[in-house]
């Protein structure tokens, strides 16, 4: 066997080991995060709160079950390059939608938590609650832009 031969050859196994670690962390993370997501809308009643603002009560197995389910086929769906070959226009609803099931669940959330009165006071800066809401806007939109810059090809 030749040098070369020897170092494809090693090659071809790191890529192996390479691929096999790449798979392991992405589920392990995928794992994590789904069932922190699930486990964050469940623990703190974020669905049965939601339910009872919409009069929906009857229904909350059914959106427990939709969470699970989505949760799963949003990661399903991000480890493949998933085309839907649909019309642009199909976004407008799809866009009026997930627009409407973010700004209920951010409602439910706020009305659940309380979360930047508990977190000014937590850290300490109550009075001061206007810096903390712009430093989280700021924070926001500097890392989108670093994703976008950095991370999105051109």
């Amino acid at each position: 066997m030749s040098y070369l031969t020897k170092i494809r050859k090693v090659q071809k196994s790191l890529k192996t080991i390479e691929s096999i670690v790449v798979m392991f962390v992405g589920l392990a993370g995928g794992i994590a995060v789904g069932g922190g997501f699930v486990a964050f809308l469940t623990v703190f009643g974020l669905i049965p709160r939601l339910t009872q603002l919409t009069k929906s009560a009857k229904y909350i197995p059914a959106y427990e079950m939709a969470v699970v389910l989505g949760a799963s086929c949003g990661g399903w769906f991000s480890l493949q390059n998933t085309v839907f070959h649909m019309s642009d226009y199909w976004l407008v609803p799809l866009g009026l939608a997930c627009g409407t099931f973010i700004g209920m669940l951010a409602a439910a959330l706020t009305e659940v938590l309380n979360v930047l009165p508990i977190l000014a006071k937590r850290v300490g800066v109550y009075d001061k609650i206007v810096l903390l809401l712009m430093a989280m806007v700021l924070g926001k939109i500097l890392g989108s832009l670093f994703h976008w810059i950095y991370f999105i090809e051109k």
